[in-house]
């Protein structure tokens, strides 16, 4: 077929284990360009998640260790027949730091392992919720139940923790 680029500027008549041809990537960068400058205008990214997305970066604390998500029920858990409005229960993992949440719609409520003094921040967009602390076992309790995409930051005598991001 005999088109503008043809099949073997794009790379069709090519076998697979050989390399692009400088003018074959060329012409493919200007492909992705055109797509790209077609999507903007087709299908531009709303201002508000644009702005989201900018606020949440400004949250990312450079210095503080991750804490991955090692358990999630939602994923991990067998369902119980007949159960419903059962809590969520997360466990995230930061070296020898484990928080563990139970998320229902009524707030949330977690514990710190090993037991110690933090100040906990639920991250739900631009401003941190109100902090929590922990008591003399490592517990925390909110009466708000996060909405949407979350994570947890807590500082602790060892540092600054960040919790993956979930959403609810």
């Amino acid at each position: 077929m005999n088109d503008d680029l043809g099949d073997d500027v794009l790379g069709l008549g090519e076998d697979l284990g050989e390399e692009a041809l400088p003018d074959e990537e060329f012409a493919l960068e200007l492909l992705e360009e055109e797509l790209r400058q077609a999507t903007a205008i087709l299908d531009p990214v709303p201002a508000a998640l644009r702005q989201v997305a900018v606020e949440a970066f400004a949250l990312h604390d450079l210095d503080s260790r991750i804490a991955e998500l090692g358990f999630d029920s939602v994923v991990d858990a067998l369902p119980v027949r007949g159960a419903t409005g059962t809590p969520r229960m997360l466990t995230f993992h930061a070296g020898e730091v484990t928080v563990d949440v139970e998320l229902t719609p009524h707030g949330l409520m977690g514990q710190v392992l090993p037991p110690q003094s933090a100040r906990i921040e639920v991250l739900s967009g631009p401003q941190a919720g109100s902090p929590l602390t922990t008591d003399d076992m490592g517990r925390f309790t909110s009466e708000e139940s996060p909405a949407g995409p979350f994570a947890l930051r807590l500082r602790t005598g060892g540092g600054v923790v960040v919790t993956d991001w979930l959403t609810v």
